[in-house]
């Protein structure tokens, strides 16, 4: 390391020292609202675009560091999720840039279905005209520059802070496939839930409140298809409300878990409220209560792995165009063309990422809509870890099922494959690989088994 940088560390080090801090912390946030008219996206039945605006959507930038050279740039996005081709384009300029290393950078998506299209993701959802998919591609490029934005603006923003851990619940959240599967009630063993609320209070060292982090573990689909207004559902009332009763504080809300939990009930605007303020009023229950303080340092790592699809042949995908279900056929043209160019899809990159905190509390952030089994076992398998696993995070490429999800079959594991554009079911061994990465990440921050 540079003279300069040991003693600029050393500088920062004795400055938080004195102020009571043990790190610094900086915010951000932009409006992403798209304009109206505009294709929402998530549900397959909606018929047309979006006509109004009933909530703003933000990207929010946390960034986080502790004085030895570890720091995390955490960023929340009130969106269905963010295609690799995002992602990957803001953590490569804010590599360049900002010198932020890949393993220092967390994106994390609220899964509202009441958000704009972000291009290309489930590029079988919809088939839009010309003037509509250049909208959707205008959206996404004009998102990597605020993405990164707000990013270097919580850089920018840091001054000393103290943060802390504490969990809460909330209880609106069921697992869905209690209903989709013949055999299974919704207590059934087999419908795990998670009703956990992680939280994280960051301070300035005179105890003003400058920043909420929390999570849970629920599809943020309160507003069904029937909605077409743009709006955070849950997730963007609970953050609202938390702002309104701290002001000056950013409200950030990160997606757990949630591949097969739904809200419950839901399909009317009132419960999106509702369990919005339900979750916020956990969330205060925890701010009011005893918080673990947290200690530096930082240690971050993150890698890519690559999960395997069941094999599929040109003749599978030429009978599938024939379909007279539209998404299907939508499907097979996306397949035919990947055959034609000579790289059919046989498998999917996917990353993985820890952060993790010195005196315990880990956070897991995996990619994809990934159903709740993987909480619960990572949990088990380390039951003396204070443990955050989110789905969700960095790309969304498809749902992320367990084993178990896999051989019951049904939405998760295989039909919302059509819709993510990809070419069936990943192959039995996925769980194994992804909780393979994950102790490779988790190794990497000191943490084994």
């Amino acid at each position: 390391m540079p003279h300069t940088s040991r003693y600029a560390i050393a500088l920062l080090a004795a400055a938080l020292s004195v102020s009571g801090a043990e790190f610094r912390a900086g915010t951000a946030r932009t409006k992403i609202t798209p304009e109206v008219p505009f294709w929402l996206s998530g549900f397959a039945a909606r018929t047309h675009a979006g006509t109004s605006v009933r909530q703003d959507l933000w990207a929010k930038a946390l960034a986080l560091e502790d004085g030895k050279g570890g720091r995390i740039v955490i960023v929340t996005t009130d969106l269905i999720g963010l295609p690799p081709e995002v992602s990957d384009a803001v953590a490569a300029r804010c590599t360049t840039e900002l010198h932020l290393k890949r393993e220092q950078f967390w994106l994390n998506s609220s899964h509202t279905h009441s958000g704009p299209i972000v291009w290309p993701i489930l590029p079988a959802l919809f088939d839009l005209n010309a003037a509509d998919t250049e909208r959707t591609k205008a959206y996404a490029e004009k998102l990597k520059s605020q993405l990164f934005e707000i990013v270097r603006e919580s850089l920018q923003n840091l001054s000393p802070a103290q943060i802390a851990y504490g969990s809460g619940t909330a209880g609106f959240a069921i697992n869905r496939r209690a209903t989709q599967l013949k055999d299974m009630k919704v207590n059934d063993p087999r419908a795990p839930i998670d009703h956990s609320v992680p939280v994280l209070r960051i301070e300035s060292p005179d105890g003003k409140l400058r920043a909420i982090l929390f999570g849970y573990a629920c599809h943020n689909t309160t507003l069904t298809g029937t909605f077409y207004e743009v709006s955070g559902d849950y997730a963007g009332y609970a953050q609202a409300a938390l702002e309104r009763a701290h002001p000056g504080a950013q409200a950030m809300f990160v997606l757990l878990c949630g591949g097969d939990q739904n809200p419950n009930p839901r399909s009317k605007l009132e419960l999106a409220e509702k369990h919005g303020n339900e979750l916020a009023s956990s969330v205060e229950t925890v701010l009011g209560g005893s918080m673990k303080t947290l200690h530096p340092r930082i240690r971050t790592a993150f890698l890519t792995t690559s999960l395997e699809f069941a094999p599929h042949t040109r003749a599978m995908f030429e009978e599938e165009a024939k379909s007279t279900n539209t998404f299907k056929a939508r499907r097979a043209k996306l397949m035919l063309e990947d055959y034609d160019r000579g790289h059919p899809m046989r498998s999917i990159a996917y990353p993985v990422q820890a952060i993790r905190f010195d005196n315990g509390l880990a956070i897991v952030a995996l990619g994809g809509e990934v159903v709740v089994d993987y909480a619960h076992r990572a949990k088990r398998e380390h039951p003396n870890l204070d443990l955050v696993v989110a789905g969700y995070s960095n790309a969304v490429m498809s749902y992320i099922p367990s084993l178990r999800v896999l051989r019951e079959g049904g939405y998760e594991a295989s039909e919302s494959m059509i819709y993510y554009g990809r070419p069936g079911p990943y192959t039995e061994n996925v769980e194994e690989t992804v909780f393979h990465a994950i102790d490779r990440v988790l190794a990497k921050v000191g943490i084994r088994r």
